[in-house]
């Protein structure tokens, strides 16, 4: 990267190509875990045939069996099949091993405490693990050899974003020029941000190349972007770096990083679907009743649309149930509603202070435009102050690595209703920004048993 001016191909990969990689990536990781299956079975059914042991235990339990399904949960939680896994071999020993490891001392302790009787005796037990250990170490060894090494630097989807400086391209580099996509690191465009994340969909890592000046911008939409986000050096500036990198022989500084892995992705997912889906068959009636008495009352339609900032700074269109009349609704929500505000119906007013009109957004939850946890997602006219939200401050446009949620942080701390001064937003992008860092399972619980406190809200009108 030098300060001459060099003609940069543009050589953006398409969607479906970037899908594709992340589509190998679930195959190998299935295959993976076939292959576990595979070498647990034939682990314990080697050592039944040279032992003589039996694996119908004196309780009556087909001990492999319960050893499958609970490695498989146990080694998905150790990140056995994950791109690490795939890429290092000896990471995808060593999880396999402590996933081993921690199912078999599981079982024992569960048999202990749950049976008069040993579930297997002292020698099948033995024979049985070491044998199986051995299969899963060798197997893992043979797998990685024959399957991954065919896929290695196929694995990931790279971007390149070179933006108004000079960069000598190699093969097999998928470029993004940014002036001929017409993309800049601004702050205050929404709608360039918006277009700047539907060329990071599907893409691993991003790395930008650009002037000193710009790092800063750079390194904020990156942060919110849910990848991995680095900046080519040599000049560099204070940008909340995270670590260093490399990118063929450029180093580069690492600024942003996806906060949730694949495997901590997936079960915030399923656990938006264990609840969301019981959730809205259970309400269909409440639902149904709510809609009537919205038609019933004024005419329109039953539930407001409204575009609002999602996960990587996308946009993406909430439902909520209709509580104004329409020629009085704000579509870019630069009107905060208030207390007595005179465009809200009388329905609207008791479902907005019970929180009913927020119901329509598990339909978003489950077409997954957004979690039942996470940071509130906010209209684009949306203000404090009198200014823009992202006006207020710069790091707003971080608060988006992860999904919107129909709860969050912020709102169980209390900080819900208009945000008519600065400090209104800052208090919430303070928690939002809490929730990123620190996401965990365990808190996404903690918040939705905290959010049953304050459905009903002093604030909410």
């Amino acid at each position: 990267m030098t300060d001459n001016s060099i003609p940069v191909r543009h050589a953006r990969s398409k969607a479906k190509h970037a899908l594709s990689r992340q589509t190998v990536r679930l195959f190998l990781y299935l295959q993976l875990m076939l292959t576990d299956i595979l070498a647990l079975a034939t682990g314990f059914v080697l050592a039944e045939y040279i032992g003589e042991h039996s694996w119908i235990s004196s309780n009556g339990i087909n001990f492999l069996f319960l050893v499958i399904p609970i490695y498989i949960f146990v080694a998905a939680n150790q990140s056995a099949y994950s791109l690490g896994s795939l890429n290092h071999l000896g990471k995808s020993l060593h999880r396999t091993f402590n996933a081993l490891i921690i199912t078999v001392a599981f079982l024992l302790f569960a048999g202990f405490f749950m049976y008069s009787r040993p579930m297997l005796s002292q020698g099948a037990m033995i024979a049985g693990v070491s044998a199986t250990g051995l299969l899963l170490l060798a197997f893992r060894v043979i797998f990685y050899y024959i399957v991954v090494r065919r896929h290695i630097g196929q694995l990931t989807n790279e971007l390149i974003i070179v933006d108004t400086v000079s960069y000598q391209p190699k093969a097999g580099d998928q470029i993004l020029d940014a002036r001929l996509a017409d993309i800049e690191p601004d702050l205050q465009n929404p709608a360039m941000i918006n277009q700047l994340a539907a060329h990071l969909s599907g893409v691993d890592r991003v790395v930008v190349a650009c002037p000193p000046e710009r790092q800063q911008a750079w390194s904020l939409l990156l942060k919110g972007s849910n990848i991995r986000g680095e900046l080519m050096l040599p000049q560099a500036n204070v940008v909340g770096a995270i670590g260093w990198g490399k990118y063929g022989e450029t180093e580069t500084l690492v600024v942003s990083h996806g906060p949730l892995s694949l495997r901590s992705r997936a079960r915030k997912r399923m656990l938006d679907l264990a609840i969301t889906v019981p959730a809205l068959l259970f309400l269909t009636p409440l639902l149904v009743i709510v809609g009537i008495a919205i038609r019933l009352e004024t005419p329109g339609p039953i539930f407001f649309k409204q575009s609002r900032i999602g996960r990587s700074n996308s946009v993406f269109s909430i439902l909520k149930f209709r509580s104004m009349r329409v020629e009085t609704s704000d579509a870019t929500g630069q009107r905060s509603a208030s207390r007595d505000d005179d465009r809200i119906t009388r329905v609207g007013a008791f479902i907005r202070r019970t929180s009913i009109d927020e119901l329509p957004q598990l339909i978003n939850v489950l077409r997954g435009d957004m979690s039942l946890v996470g940071p509130r997602p906010h209209a684009l006219g949306s203000l404090a102050g009198g200014k823009l939200f992202w006006e207020v401050n710069e790091r707003y446009w971080v608060r988006h690595a992860l999904k919107p949620g129909i709860t969050g942080l912020a709102q169980i701390r209390g900080y819900r209703g208009a945000t008519v001064q600065h400090e209104d937003l800052e208090n919430r992008l303070r928690s939002d920004l809490e929730y990123v860092s620190n996401w965990s399972l365990w808190l996404d619980i903690v918040i939705l048993f905290a959010t049953a406190k304050v459905i009903k809200h002093e604030n909410a009108y």
